[in-house]
This record gives C-alpha cells, structure tokens and sequence, in this order.
C-alpha cells in the first residue's frame, strides 16, 4: 500500500469567483485578492427563454444577425426630412370622424390614467365635439369619440398627449430604395399648462388652439420658405452640445430657432409676434420633430423581415408596448414607475403617473438614453456625474448591435451612441432600456412633477423573443 500523497498548500491565495459574490465578499475580509466574475443563469434561468436564445442564436443566429444588420443600416443611415405642416385629419391615414389618436398601446376609456384622461379631453373641446371638459368626459366615457393608438398611423406623440383631426401635425418624409417612408408628430405644446402634461385647464385647451392656429400655420409659412430640414443633421448637432434629445431639447431648438429666425421675422402680422413667442418660450421645440424623424427611421427598419431588433416601444400611463422589425404584433405588460427621479418642491415618488408617451422611439435610434454619456443635464438624473451617464450609454451598448455613424459622443471618445435594441441581448442578460422622461401628476391635474429615467418592463420583451422563436 503506497504512502498517500502529501497536499502542499500554496502560501498566497488569488481567487476568482464565479457567480454568488458572497464567497468573494469573504476572502476579500481576509485580506487575499479576488477577482468577482458576476455570472449568472442566461434569461435569468426561465427554460423557455432559454431554449428560444438556443435556436434563435444556434439554428437561425446567421439568418437574424444578416436582416439585424439591414435593420441598423436603415436606422443609422436614413434621412429624414421636415417638409410640412397639416392638420392630422388631411395627411395621417386612417384618420377620421370623431377620433383621438394617443400615445402607447391601445386602451379603453375605462383603463385610462388621470393625465391622458385630461388630456383627451382638453382635445375634445379644442376640437369642437365639447362645449365644456364636462361634456367631453362624458362623451368620451360614452364611446362616441374612437380611441386609437398613433403608431399604427404612423404617428407618435409625447407624454399624455391626444390628437384630434384638427390638430396641426409636422410631416416627416424620407426617400428610401423600396418606397417613401412618411410620419408625423404633432407641434410639440410647450412648458406650464398644456394638455400633454395631463392638464385640461382652459389655459391648456386655449394652448391647442394657439397651436391649430398660430403655431400650425407659422411653421408651414417657414417651411414654405426655407424648403425641407434635415432633423438628424441638427439632432447631431444639439448631441455635441450636451442634449440627449429626449429629456433636454434646448441646443437643438436653438439650433433651429437661429436658423428659422429670418423667415419668422418675414411672416404676416397675425402669425409673427405670437409665434416667436411660442417659440422663444418653448426649449422643447424639437422634442416632436426628432420624434417624427425617429419614427420614420423605424418605419423603414420595421420592412425588414426576421430580426430581432425592436422598432417601437411605447407606453400609455397604463401598459407599455414593444414591436420587432417585421412583426405587427404588439406585445404588452404594465407601464412601469419612473424610478430614477427628481422630483418638483413638494412632491415625491407618490404623486407621479407611470411611464407613458411614445417618446421612447427615441431611444431605439440612439438618441435619449444611449446619448446620456454627453448630457451633463441628463447625468443629474442617473446619479449625478458624468461617469454615471457613461455607465448608462454603456449599459445600452451591451444590449444593442451597433452603433451610430451620425450621434457621437464627444464626452466618450466620440464614439458613436448604441443602436438597434435586441431583444435577444436584452433577455439573455436580463438588461432592459432606460428611457429619460418627465414624470407627470397621477390624480392632481397638476402637470409635470418631475423627471427622471424609466426602466422598461422586462416581460415584454421575453414575450417578443418567444414570438421570434416560434414558441
């Protein structure tokens, strides 16, 4: 019988650990090195989200990465371009009789939340089919007005925002290789007492007025005069200038408003001192203009069959709604809280709605969140430094299949901003988008109560990757 064999101990422990960080949280307190390898179950161990990650990367990963690519060369390489103003009823198809077009996925007037709920009814007046918001809830709740969700018209708008067929809209044109590409947002409704905040106050419908008749026509004369505007190429300005183009809008807005100031100045008597007060007093011009740009990029990048790139993800105040490129289905869960917040003197996490608005199309073609790294304004929200606006585009480039030629980011290199979400990536490693947001009242009517940046709902995005597999 042989002698066992002597165990020599090393004198100096180094350790990587993988998976629970308590055991390297213990020989870290004796003093040791240790290298903690944060590892963890794919698609958080769910089996079924597992086996659609296995075939969807194994058995079809060729055939998706192709059509993923033709997705982001479509969202990093279209052109959009401002070419006009109408009003919604004469230029958004499908649109007409009594109808109210609303940000998110579709819902009934029973699962309205307050803010859209005044909203519509500022609308209703604004339109003529109210004398009064009385009047309008109750012709809402009786059914008589149709709601439908704007992004299969082609149309997205922002926050709690409803638009009837007299609202004037900005239309957005691109020419692409299989077809024109046409979208719309409305005139986005400025600061303070407006619908789009969830006020109903008759200072906010007096704002939709000012906007079908001041507003509308003043941007259509504009345009008349300076011809069509490429939006991406002053997006990508106002990006090198610290917005993000969804929470802060100001350098873009300046931007145009320079650029527009000569042709205001030539408008008619009627339209130009009103207007150039509306402009001058709303940093949030551009918000809806990148919007409708945003949605025209999707638009063609959704033609592409068999990806898993998402190209819409919006939200209502009450569910929140994601699509993939190919695919009309919607697949749903609930809206979620803006949890990364600051909040107005005298409220908190308590008075603030859930996340809605169509906005987040924004962030789906490198604007908003991914473009955090250069907006000093947007890094108050995510911790405070700059670096925490660097964690968040980095979070986003682990979850995204490319990166923009057009938004770069002086603050990181100049590297370009992440593009194209896929959902695979998002449900392997269990990292949903951050979307940059205002935070409107929930029951008061009080308009917005802050801002902050909403963590997208993980649930719908299993749901789209299971539709992608098959399962």
């Amino acid at each position: 019988m042989s002698a066992p064999e002597i165990v020599v101990l090393p004198d100096a422990v180094e350790v990587v650990n993988v998976g629970l960080p308590m055991f390297a949280d213990a020989v870290r307190a004796q003093g040791r090195p240790v290298e903690h390898v944060d590892w963890r179950p794919p698609a958080g161990g769910y089996p079924e989200a597992i086996r659609a990650l296995t075939r969807l990367h194994a058995e079809r990963g060729a055939a998706i990465d192709a059509a993923n690519a033709e997705v982001l060369r479509r969202l990093d390489t279209g052109v959009p371009f401002l070419v006009g103003v109408a009003p919604a009823g004469d230029v958004v198809p499908g649109l007409a009789g009594r109808v109210l077009l609303h940000c998110g996925p579709a819902i009934g007037w029973d699962r309205v939340v307050d803010p859209l709920r005044r909203s519509m009814r500022a609308a209703a007046v604004a339109e003529g089919w109210a004398a009064d918001t009385a009047g309008a809830d109750a012709l809402l709740a009786s059914g008589a007005v149709r709601l439908e969700p704007a992004n299969p018209h082609d149309t997205v708008v922002p926050m709690a925002s409803a638009i009837g067929p007299s609202a004037p809209v900005l239309v957005v044109e691109m020419s692409t290789p299989d077809g024109p590409v046409r979208t719309f947002a409305p005139i986005n409704q400025g600061p303070g007492e407006a619908p789009w905040f969830g006020r109903d106050t008759p200072a906010a419908i007096e704002r939709l007025l000012l906007l079908r008749d001041v507003a509308g026509p003043a941007v259509a004369a504009v345009l008349e005069r300076t011809g069509p505007l490429d939006v991406l190429a002053v997006a990508a300005q106002g990006i090198a200038m610290g917005d993000d183009l969804h929470m802060r809008t100001q350098a873009a807005t300046n931007l145009l408003a320079r650029t527009w100031l000569p042709h205001v100045a030539a408008l008619p008597d009627h339209l130009r001192e009103r207007f150039a007060a509306f402009l001058g007093g709303n940093h949030l011009f551009f918000l809806t203009v990148a919007m409708a740009a945003a949605r025209a990029l999707t638009a063609w990048a959704g033609r592409v069959e068999g990806s898993s790139i998402v190209t819409t993800m919006s939200r209502n105040g009450t569910t929140f709604g994601v699509r993939l490129a190919g695919s009309d289905r919607w697949h749903i869960t609930d809206s979620p809280p803006v949890g990364e917040a600051l909040y107005y003197s005298g409220y908190g996490p308590e008075d603030g709605a859930p996340d809605i608005g169509d906005s987040a199309v924004l962030e789906l073609v490198g604007l908003g969140g991914p473009a955090a790294a250069n907006s000093p304004a947007v890094a108050a929200f995510l911790g405070g430094t700059m670096a925490d606006a660097a964690r968040a585009t980095e979070v986003f480039r682990r979850i995204c299949v490319g990166a923009s030629s057009r938004f770069t980011l002086p603050a990181l290199g100049f590297s370009g901003s992440p593009v194209g979400v896929d959902v695979r990536a998002v449900v392997e490693l269990g990292i949903t988008p951050k979307v940059t947001t205002g935070i409107l009242a929930a029951h008061s009517g009080a308009g917005q109560v802050g801002a902050g940046v909403a963590t997208a709902p993980l649930a719908c995005f299993v749901a789209a990757l299971l539709e992608l597999a098959g399962d």
